[in-house]
């Protein structure tokens, strides 16, 4: 494993990954059918009270449990009751009530668990405020894809700005799907999360784009690969770059998620960072084996790339990325042949 770990460091592995863009095609199908199954199954994710409105409930009572909680505001007369433990105490939150049955609701939870009844602190949420973030977070959303499909579209080309947005949608989906399977709830921080992560999968990809233009800019009738190849090489050289960059954003992440909310109850911490952690995750992934492979695919379509493709299936040399340990440099010069050099290869023989 250290020996992989090392010549993965130096750009010394080949992985084809274009070549296998089928297997990819498949994985990824399979991980989006889960996830609409779980938001179909789950009704959807489990809103917040910021979006469903209701009361929160918040008081310290350390001898109680989580059922003796749940059931002294259930006879309360409290519905959809759902019951959390932090550091500072108990966090209960049910449906919207009428203001005299939370005041109702108050009193019983005081006198269960012996507190004044000001010791049992309440806030109640409106469901028109979560309406107000959930439109602002879809405006977002919109204006942030028209502002990529822009940029690509001028910076790159179109091929490559839709490349890039189905790998967006491929990890938006995927994460709401970890959400509705998990049932952790969806809040304001976990809307900032899903618009973090957009933001970062596209960096990924931008990076393996450019790469890939500068490689096949100057691919022509006398050019060693074909487009495919190119793409794969650059792929494989900014491996390495994307790997570092997930590990390294990953890793505070991870300390957030596993360890602060363990050892110290950050909620609202946890709803950011379980949707940083997964987008980052899903998000390396979609820009190595979604946003690539489909870009060649749809490359590989045009009349330029196959007549290339054809010349060099001629010669036989035409199938697959170059061997290992062979691999020749990622520069535009390198993707194309001069014909000087083929005089002098063909003066040698």
């Amino acid at each position: 494993m250290s020996g992989i770990a090392r010549r993965l460091y130096r750009g010394e592995v080949d992985v084809d990954f274009v070549g296998r863009r089928k297997l990819w095609y498949g994985l990824s199908a399979f991980l989006l059918v889960i996830s609409i199954a779980g938001l179909i199954i789950n009704n959807g994710l489990n809103l917040g009270v910021e979006f469903k409105g209701g009361s929160v409930f918040s008081f310290k009572a350390p001898s109680a449990t989580i059922e003796q909680v749940r059931g002294t505001f259930a006879d309360a007369g409290a519905h959809q009751v759902i019951v959390q433990e932090t550091n500072n105490g108990w966090r209960v939150t049910t449906a919207s009530m009428p203001a005299e049955e939370v005041t109702k609701v108050q009193k019983g939870a005081a006198q269960e668990f012996g507190l004044p009844q000001n010791q049992v602190t309440l806030q109640v949420i409106g469901a028109s405020w979560g309406g107000q973030v959930a439109d602002k977070a879809i405006v977002g959303l919109i204006v942030f894809m028209l502002a990529i499909i822009l940029y690509l579209t001028v910076a790159f080309e179109w091929k490559m700005a839709l490349s890039a947005i189905v790998a967006l949608f491929h990890d938006l989906v995927i994460t709401a799907g970890v959400y509705a399977w998990s049932g952790f709830e969806v809040t304001p921080a976990t809307l900032l999360g899903f618009l973090t992560i957009l933001g970062y999968s596209l960096y990924d990809a931008v990076v393996v784009f450019d790469m890939i233009k500068e490689v096949t800019a100057k691919l022509g009738t006398t050019s060693k690969m074909t487009y495919t190849q190119a793409a794969n090489n650059a792929l494989n050289h900014t491996l390495i770059r994307s790997l570092n960059t997930t590990l390294v954003a990953i890793l505070p992440v991870a300390a957030i998620l596993f360890i602060g909310t363990t050892l110290f109850g950050a909620g609202t911490l946890k709803d950011l960072s379980l949707a940083l952690f997964v987008g980052m995750i899903v998000g390396t992934y979609s820009s190595l084996c979604v946003a690539t492979p489909m870009l060649v695919t749809l490359k590989e379509r045009e009349p330029r790339y196959q007549a290339i493709a054809r010349k060099l299936a001629a010669r036989g040399n035409g199938a697959g990325p170059a061997p290992k340990g062979g691999r020749q440099p990622v520069t535009a010069g390198a993707a194309n042949g001069s014909p000087a050099d083929s005089d002098k290869r063909d003066k040698k023989k």
